[in-house]
């Protein structure tokens, strides 16, 4: 598999789990550990749709239970507790020595989040496969069901989560890169505008804040857009090769799916804010803008406010 890319398209992976399968495909000399994550905001958990069918040999990890910590004042799906977040991935079958080949049901969004904590947490090798469980239904590739995993136990992985090897905000990280410009929003836009807010208890976004939706870096199938248009896309948000950017959504979800674009088109990496608006607005002095884009420059009271008189209001 190539190292330099963070995905992996279906031919390559189904080469890697069943080597005769795809006759040229890249060789693959060790196979890989596959993650299934699928999830969808407000559940029920994606288990049900793992037992139903997955990819074969792939292991269910748990978005909200193992892959975050509990929601609270750190937001809906904070940083995990490392003991939880390493057992999990050790039942799972990871290893640091194997590489590691994360799915969902083919949006990206929980895939990038579970990448970009393996990533974090110090794994070396992890790929996202583009377009997930969708792409692989598509192409007519085998699924397995849970009795079928059932009868062949999994061997226990051996790795050790070392937390802190990706850059990370908190409120105030995030309250700077605003101010300078360099925050990205991955929300859809009238969440950002502040116009409408199906998830968190009030609307707006962090003052100075640019936005780049997520489905602006991807195709209708889930599937990436070409590393070109996406530097294209995030050249517009003002995130270029020269770039220190920082990224949130409305709970390090959907805004994880941003780091991964920005790897996918070789770009520095964006520090996730984890928290996101969810703990930004567990704070009530903290400002909130409404309104279309407003980055830039030193002064961003324009359409901010601190929260007296708000009014309480799908992405993660």
């Amino acid at each position: 598999m190539n190292i330099a890319s963070p995905l992996i398209d279906v031919a390559t992976l189904a080469a890697a789990i069943v080597p005769s399968a795809v006759a040229s495909a890249p060789r693959v000399t060790t196979v890989p550990t596959v993650l299934d994550v699928r999830w969808r905001l407000g559940g029920p958990p994606g288990r049900n749709e793992y037992r139903a069918g997955h990819i074969p040999g792939a292991a269910f990890i748990d978005l909200d239970a193992e892959v975050s910590g509990p929601p609270g004042a750190g937001g809906r799906h904070p940083l995990p507790d490392t003991r939880t977040l390493q057992a999990a991935l050790r039942a799972a079958g990871v290893s640091a020595s194997r590489p590691v080949i994360v799915y969902d049901a083919g949006d990206g969004l929980p895939a990038a989040r579970l990448w970009w904590t393996l990533r974090w947490a110090g794994h070396p090798d992890v790929r996202v496969l583009d377009g997930g469980f969708g792409a692989w239904e598509r192409a007519g590739r085998a699924v397995e069901t849970e009795t079928d995993t059932e009868t062949t136990p999994r061997a226990t992985g051996d790795f050790t989560v070392v937390p802190g090897q990706l850059p990370v905000l908190d409120a105030d990280d995030a309250a700077a890169y605003g101010r300078r410009g360099a925050l990205v929003d991955a929300r859809a836009p009238e969440r950002f505008r502040g116009e409408v807010e199906p998830v968190d208890p009030i609307p707006g976004h962090i003052p100075g804040a640019g936005n780049l939706p997520s489905t602006d870096l991807i195709h209708a199938d889930g599937t990436f857009r070409s590393a070109a248009g996406i530097r294209e896309r995030m050249a517009r948000a003002g995130i270029d090769e020269s770039s220190d950017a920082g990224a949130y959504c409305g709970s390090g979800v959907t805004a994880a799916h941003t780091v991964l674009a920005a790897a996918v088109a070789g770009l520095p990496t964006p520090a996730l804010y984890v928290g996101s608006w969810s703990e930004w607005i567990t704070d009530p002095t903290r400002p909130i803008a409404t309104g279309a884009d407003h980055r830039g420059g030193a002064d961003h009271s324009d359409g901010a406010d601190h929260r007296d008189g708000a009014v309480p209001g799908e992405r993660a």
